[in-house]
């Protein structure tokens, strides 16, 4: 179905090719995992598919690119429309209609497909993901997993015979992602759709894989069975690190499987108990193109736009780009351990026109922990964090940070308080240069010069100072806005989704630097749908759900009785309270 020979791709900015002499086939019917380190090129390899590589990209490409008998070197583009669905990352920004129903028509008709015909599709596609209820819904109403099941459906009506999606699980919480995996695997099932698959969280996409594509990054391209290339993959997921580690054979790729082989192992740990976390941990620095450690905080929220929910359904966060730092006068201030909670916030209701996001929490963020809040998609958590932020409308309630409330000061005076990183932080990134954005840091921030740029420098060292900003990688650009917000030193630092796009290395550098920053005695919170990296940074686990707190404790009281929210070594080891392959490895180290 899906033929590479030979083919090298260099862009036309770049020295090195970024794909180098692949030869890859894939077979009709086959699930291929796309997997591989931020930037070593797995868009490229996507876009290549369809012909976006090179005709739209610009650069050079030798070899042949076959698919469904079309060569991307002959076949324009949009010949491959009938051929080949790609479904990108966010899926709101792909809608082109109004509602569900208006979405799964539209490609065809782009196409010329008959109206008969195209109401047969329709019908057919809602029934086959299971969105049959959804067909009169704004599109802006649905959750996460619904608007991604809306996404992929939106090219179904097609009937493409290749499905190619980048990364479609990555702003899912866990509920939602096993929907649009299953969704995914029923059409490889039943319909034998070719379907690539690009995802940094392998832990969830690796069991059901047919074949493993893995790119090394020096622009070569392995491929074969997932259970043999994970043996030696540097992207692999918990399971299979344990399975490493416990010497089985095969290598497990599920936890069902894992489960199976683990008797013998949890007898061995039974006379053990995980390690009491937590103490700092040098931070590495990242370079390159892999993602610099995720980015702690971003500049001006306040002046970014908080998030509006379209309706009860969901809550969505937006963070568009504003202008001035507005960084505040505390650059200096005292984070130590001692008095009460450094955020404290009583009875806080955020409500919209339409729905109430946030219903009467209470909260205490400590100094020196890290708190990972959690919850399905719309469960009030982002207009949770900019309330506290002070940015976020807020109906009612009251935010206490060292005897200020955020929501009642000046914004400058808001920030220097309470750190805010958006979704999207590379929309808090304004200025021409590097050197520009850390000379506004420091100015607005009344910081010494050149404050920002050691920040910078100590997370991602040697970033050139007259690169424009949107030409960083997303890595680079989440350390800039880490750097640009640290120079105000606020003593509580709120992050939203940092992990999105950011592979297992850069999560576990991300990790040691949220730990770092509660190890200076800041109190930092971490809104992520992401468990494993919950179970590796966060000393404390808040569940969300319908604007409200429903649970609220140290993390392997949260989590281990969670099936949502536990963690892959949890799954596999419970009722035993494990939650790393780290954890599990040191005591066998110690046995």
């Amino acid at each position: 179905m899906i033929r590479f020979d030979q083919v090298t791709f260099t862009y036309s900015t770049a020295d090195l090719p970024t794909l180098r002499s692949v030869d890859l086939h894939v077979g009709e019917g086959e699930l291929c995992l796309v997997t591989g380190r931020t930037g070593v090129g797995k868009s490229t390899l996507l876009n290549a598919v369809n012909g976006l590589v090179p005709h739209f990209t610009g650069g050079h490409l030798q070899g042949s690119v076959i698919v469904a008998g079309l060569s991307t070197a002959t076949a324009p583009p949009q010949e491959f429309a009938p051929v080949v669905g790609v479904v990108g990352q966010d899926p709101l920004a792909s809608f082109v209609t109004d509602t569900v129903e208006e979405e799964l028509a539209y490609g065809m008709e782009q196409l010329g497909v008959a109206p008969p015909v195209m109401r047969r599709r329709v019908e057919e596609t809602l029934d086959l993901l299971g969105i049959a209820e959804l067909r009169r819904r704004p599109l802006r109403t649905l959750s996460g997993g619904q608007q991604q099941r809306v996404a992929i459906g939106s090219v179904l009506t097609a009937q493409p015979r290749v499905l190619v999606l980048d990364e479609p699980t990555s702003a899912l919480d866990p509920t939602a992602a096993e929907e649009v995996l299953a969704a995914i695997t029923r059409l490889v099932h039943d319909l034998g759709t070719t379907v690539l698959i690009a995802e940094h969280r392998v832990e969830r996409v690796v069991q059901y894989a047919d074949r493993l594509v893995h790119l090394a990054g020096d622009g070569r391209v392995l491929d074969g069975a997932p259970a043999d290339l994970m043996r030696t993959s540097d992207i692999a997921p918990p399971v299979v690190r344990l399975g490493r580690l416990a010497g089985w054979d095969p290598l497990p790729l599920s936890v069902r499987d894992a489960r199976r082989r683990a008797g013998d192992l949890r007898d061995l740990l039974r006379a053990h108990q995980p390690p009491a976390q937590r103490t700092p941990e040098p931070v590495p620095a990242v370079a390159g193109t892999t993602p610099a450690p995720g980015a702690a905080t971003a500049r001006r929220p306040a002046q970014a736009a908080p998030p509006v929910p379209a309706s009860s359904a969901t809550a969505t966060s937006s963070a568009t780009a504003g202008h001035g730092h507005g960084h505040g006068h505390s650059h200096g201030q005292d984070h130590g351990q001692g008095g009460g909670p450094a955020l404290s916030a009583r009875r806080l209701v955020v409500a919209y026109p339409d729905t109430t996001a946030v219903r009467g929490v209470d909260l205490d963020l400590r100094r020196g922990e890290v708190t990972a809040l959690m919850g399905r998609n719309g469960s009030g958590k982002s207009s949770l964090l900019w309330a506290l932020q002070g940015s976020g409308p807020r109906r009612s309630g009251t935010v206490d940070v060292a005897g200020t409330d955020p929501g009642r000061v000046p914004p400058r005076r808001a920030r220097s308080l309470v750190g805010l990183v958006p979704q999207t932080a590379a929309d808090l990134l304004y200025l021409h240069t590097v050197d520009a954005e850390c000379a506004q840091a420091d100015h607005e921030s009344r910081a010494p010069a050149g404050t920002c740029r050691a920040l910078l420098d100590s997370v991602a060292p040697g970033l050139p100072g007259a690169r424009h900003p949107r030409d960083l990688s997303e890595g680079q650009q989440l350390a800039l806005v880490l750097a640009v917000q640290l120079t105000a030193a606020p003593g509580v630092v709120l992050l939203d989704e940092p992990t999105r796009g950011l592979d297992y290395h850069a999560k576990e550098t991300f990790a040691r630097l949220a730990r770092r920053l509660a190890g200076e005695g800041r109190a930092v919170v971490v809104a992520t749908h992401d468990v494993e990296f919950t179970a590796r940074a966060a000393d404390r686990v808040v569940v969300m759900a319908e604007g409200d707190v429903v649970a609220d404790g140290p993390t392997p009281d949260v989590v281990v009785s969670s099936p949502a929210f536990a963690p892959q070594v949890t799954k596999v080891l419970g009722p035993q309270r494990w939650l790393t392959v780290e954890q599990v490895q040191q005591a066998l180290e110690a046995a």
